[in-house]
């Protein structure tokens, strides 16, 4: 893949994208066959060039481009269809699904798999209340196609069976250690891990316990580097909270 000359209407998204001499940008792109790919768009800054308004974030795309996946030039791009409509109130966790594969994924790597995933969770990001869960199915199958995926159905030791009754102590980078007391520290119940195990995360507690499982496995994953999108998130949360404190 690395050495293709010529890729013609490649299904692609928008991850990223920075100006680059007087009149271009250098762009990232998740694309279907191809992985992450980052290529020089010539001339694409121009008031006359018909790219620019094209290459907007969350909108599927066909790209075409000559040379390698990894520094080739855009030779084209146009709309494959109706650009995803994420919801106001769900912007900035789009971004962190871009800033996750931007981190994670390496160039000129083919994942369909996370292609796949991706676009299921831009579609349910239309949606403010499908927004968690759509985060948390993406996290875990990212982390899948990583190889960095767990077994959170099955106990690490002996391959036993969660008891949906039960609570048990799991390590976020090994898995399931075995059961424990009710009350013991971070806990996990195993209905929980079995709708994570499953991918139906209907409730509350099997939300809070993906997020909780999910996001320690990531930050392993990253290995000390910080999610960007996150903190902006936080600060806009923190920038909010104090308007409405104001206004009372």
């Amino acid at each position: 893949m690395a050495g293709a000359q010529r890729v013609h209407l490649e299904p692609a998204f928008l991850l990223h994208q920075r100006d680059w001499r007087d009149s271009s940008r250098i762009v990232e792109f998740l694309t279907r066959d191809h992985g992450r790919v980052a290529l020089f768009a010539k001339g694409v800054r121009r008031a006359r060039s018909p790219l620019g308004a094209v290459l907007q974030p969350f909108a599927p795309l066909l790209v075409s481009w000559a040379g390698p996946g990894d520094g080739g030039t855009l030779t084209g791009a146009e709309l494959a269809g109706v650009p995803r409509a994420v919801a106001g109130p769900c912007l900035m966790s789009g971004f962190y699904l871009n800033e996750l594969v931007l981190k994670l994924l390496a160039r000129v790597d083919p994942h369909p798999d996370v292609y796949e995933a991706y676009a299921l969770a831009l579609g349910a990001l239309a949606q403010a209340a499908a927004e968690e869960r759509a985060l948390r199915l993406f996290e875990k199958r990212l982390l899948e196609a990583l190889g960095l995926g767990l077994d959170y159905a099955h106990l690490v030791a002996d391959g036993t069976r969660v008891a949906p009754e039960r609570y048990y102590d799991v390590e976020p980078s090994r898995g399931v250690l075995g059961a424990v007391a009710a009350g013991a520290a971070e806990a996990c119940l195993g209905a929980d891990l079995l709708a994570l195990a499953a991918e139906e995360l209907a409730s509350p507690g099997s939300l809070a316990t993906a997020r909780r499982l999910l996001r320690a496995a990531l930050e392993h994953a990253l290995d000390g580097r910080e999610i960007e999108s996150r903190r902006v998130a936080r600060a806009v949360r923190r920038a909010r909270a104090g308007t409405e404190e104001q206004g009372r």
